[in-house]
């Protein structure tokens, strides 16, 4: 079953990821994907600089062994797929920071000497728009 979301730049955090690869929760029984969510929701409403780009949940990006993923997207523009998140504060401020600059560009490609310290390292796939592929 599908539901309505907003179709501009959205992070899209998987809230069933597992907190770490040994484990599915934290030690207060909370998984990954749920505290990820948390930290972003938190994150976007404290700085204006955020407001371009929506947090969304759902259930399970099928990247399991990539722990707290993300997918970020947004139309005509390249999407990603990120992970391997220490789920919290950190990630969420590198997450929404890349995510902005990507809200901003033309096609979705953002300068690799732009990206924040804390998503280098964690892609794990890019898929093309709808109607279009990368030159």
């Amino acid at each position: 079953m599908l539901k309505p979301a907003d179709d501009g730049p959205a992070v899209v955090a998987c809230n069933t990821c597992r907190h770490s690869v040994e484990s599915r929760t934290d030690d207060e029984g909370r998984r990954g994907g749920e505290r990820l969510v948390t930290a972003l929701r938190a994150m976007k409403a404290s700085d204006p600089a955020y407001a371009g780009v929506a947090v969304q949940e759902m259930p399970c990006l099928f990247a399991c062994s990539d722990f707290c993923t993300v997918h970020l997207r947004a139309p005509g523009k390249v999407g990603y797929v990120l992970g391997r998140f220490e789920p919290g504060e950190e990630a969420a401020r590198a997450i929404l920071d890349y995510a902005a600059l990507y809200a901003r560009s033309e096609f979705g490609q953002v300068p690799f000497r732009e990206w924040p310290q804390g998503v280098k390292g964690h892609f794990i796939t890019r898929t093309p728009p709808a109607g279009a592929l990368v030159e």
